[in-house]
């Protein structure tokens, strides 16, 4: 009897171990099927339908989604006639660079040549193509390249003391963006004219200057001059807007070739909270703008002592070639006397945002670098205006002291079109006057009131007051005492003579008025330019320096235009 019943109870154990195993199979398979269900679906997935699944602000910053697409077959055949563009390549990349690197010979140096270049064995990678979308009567194509190369570049240079020195490039690591543009197109093969090339973007270069058979530091100064000269012919000579022109089938092409096409107009005002770089006392900023970073074309401003809230307050101009992909820099630098200046931050404005003939008012936000996507470290704002003229542009400015010209320009004002007149005929007639004009004239200042002041005294209360200067000439008033009040109404008006309304600023600052001193509360500070072209206008000024508040006031601009001659 024990045996039969130990029989059955092993057959039922071995059946429910069997149904058990069956079943666990069953889940697994089931299992295994929806996860290849679920990567196949994330493997048609989009790069829409990933930004649909989650905001930007989920994806770290070294998330990128590219829009181009994969050139395996283009790197295959690349590889394969590489020897023969290497030849080709070297002689077109010599003949561009070399008279550009002529023009940007150091001061300690006679000469600079190539005495040998090729672009060695290994070719270039190509890591994705994208067709931009333009007009109809042409193909832009964009190409990202890697290159960590082993070419044979040796630079002939010549001392000022007639010593000659063959200086050795190598290890080169570049990345960058090739554009490539087709046009015009046309009926015929193979159906486009003529092809431009340019360097889209500049990712990353690096290179080592090595003398053959010697040590280049030997000479003071000669590797960051050689480094910096190899880097201006580069920018100077292949990097967009720069485009080289091939001509495909018969016709003229001038029109491809690189043009000024307008005039950026800067002025930097100031900026605020910068990071102190500096462990005894203050930084000592200034500001380097650049729309392409050329040693002749960068600005660079005066620079504000132990400040970490300079004013500047100066204009600068600067050439576009192409305000669709442009874009003003501005870094903001400690100087440091002797040493290197150290970076504070920098920021970015693209030309394409920038309405033609209107005047922008814009705080950028100071980053570590412009290739970071996102800083929150808080590094400081500056602050500009900014004016993009396109050349013969007549625009809805109306000069302020006479109806009969059109502003184009905040620093020559009557050099720009009257009644639609070419800018290059009235440039003329600018210089045959020999005058400029100083804009002039009478400004008003009606403080209205002030609402939201942070509280200063024991009691929760403030008894604030305002002080008007004219930064230029320093003329300087103030509004009366409004008592214990942290929402005071002045309502009084002031008039300033201005004799330069366009380099001149209005600074307002609010203090708290005690028996024994004054307590700082915050300022505002104003250029002229708004009320130079609107006549007359109110504003809400939000206090910096403060934790809240806000000044209320009206501005009035009486012209009085003078001439002097230039």
């Amino acid at each position: 009897m024990g045996f039969v019943f130990g029989l059955v109870i092993g057959i039922v154990v071995g059946l429910a171990l069997v149904v058990g195993l069956v079943k666990l199979e069953n889940r697994r398979s089931k299992l295994r099927s929806q996860l290849a269900t679920t990567v196949a679906a994330f493997a048609r997935m989009t790069v829409e339908d990933s930004r649909k699944l989650l905001p930007p602000d989920y994806y770290p910053s070294w998330v990128v989604f590219s829009q181009r697409q994969k050139l395996k077959w283009l790197n295959s055949h690349l590889t394969k006639i590489w020897p023969y563009v290497n030849e080709a390549a070297s002689e077109l990349i010599k003949a561009s660079v070399e008279p550009i690197l002529e023009q940007y010979t150091p001061v300690i140096l006679s000469s600079i040549k190539f005495s040998k270049f090729t672009l060695g064995t290994v070719a270039p990678q190509f890591t994705g193509v994208s067709v931009i979308e333009g007009g109809g009567d042409s193909i832009t194509m964009e190409l990202e390249m890697q290159w960590d190369g082993n070419p044979s570049i040796i630079l002939a240079i010549k001392t000022l003391l007639g010593v000659a020195l063959p200086v050795q490039v190598k290890d080169i690591g570049f990345t960058g963006v090739f554009r490539l543009i087709f046009k015009p197109l046309v009926d015929e093969f193979p159906c486009f004219g003529a092809v431009c090339f340019s360097l889209r973007e500049k990712k990353n270069l690096d290179f080592k200057l090595k003398v053959v058979g010697g040590d280049i530091s030997t000479i003071p100064g000669l590797q960051d001059q050689l480094e910096g000269t190899i880097r201006d012919a580069i920018e100077d000579s292949i990097t967009w807007p720069v485009r080289k022109v091939i001509p495909i089938l018969p016709g003229d092409y001038s029109d491809l070739e690189l043009k000024p096409v307008g005039i950026l107009e800067v002025k930097l005002v100031q900026a605020k909270e910068l990071t102190n770089k500096d462990i005894v006392g203050k930084s000592d900023p200034y500001a380097l703008l650049y729309v392409r970073p050329l040693k002749d074309r960068m600005k660079k401003s005066r620079t504000i002592n132990n400040d970490l809230s300079p004013i500047w307050n100066e204009h600068f101009e600067f050439v576009v070639e192409d305000e669709s992909t442009q874009h003003l820099v501005v870094k903001v630098f400690d100087d440091e006397g002797i040493g290197a200046s150290e970076l504070i931050g920098c920021a970015h404005v693209q030309l394409s945002e920038l309405q033609p003939g209107k005047v922008k008012d814009v705080w950028l936000k100071l980053v570590k670098s412009l290739e970071v996507q996102r800083d929150n470290k808080n590094r400081g704002q500056v602050h500009l205006e900014l004016l993009y003229v396109p050349y013969g542009m007549d625009n809805g400015f109306v000069n302020p002291f006479t109806p009969n010209f059109s502003m184009t320009s905040l620093e020559k004002v009557l050099k720009s079109g009257a009644n639609g007149i070419d800018a290059t005929e009235s440039e003329k007639e600018a210089a045959q006057k020999k005058k400029e004009v100083i804009i002039r004239g009478v400004l008003s200042v009606t403080v209205i009131s002030a609402e939201d002041l942070p509280p200063v005294d024991l009691m929760g209360k403030a008894d604030p007051y305002v002080v008007l200067t004219l930064k230029k000439s320093e003329t300087r008033n103030k509004t009366r005492v409004v008592n214990e009040s942290l929402n005071p109404v002045w309502n009084q008006t002031f008039d300033f003579v201005v004799e330069d309304g366009l380099h001149d600023m209005l600074i307002l600052e609010v203090y708290d008025h005690d028996t024994f001193g004054k307590d700082y509360m915050g300022r505002c500070i104003l250029t002229l330019t708004r009320v130079i072209l609107e006549g007359e206008y109110k504003d809400s000024l939000l206090l910096d320096g403060a934790k809240s508040g806000k000044l209320n006031i009206q501005l009035k601009w009486m012209p009085q235009p003078i001439f002097r001659d230039s």
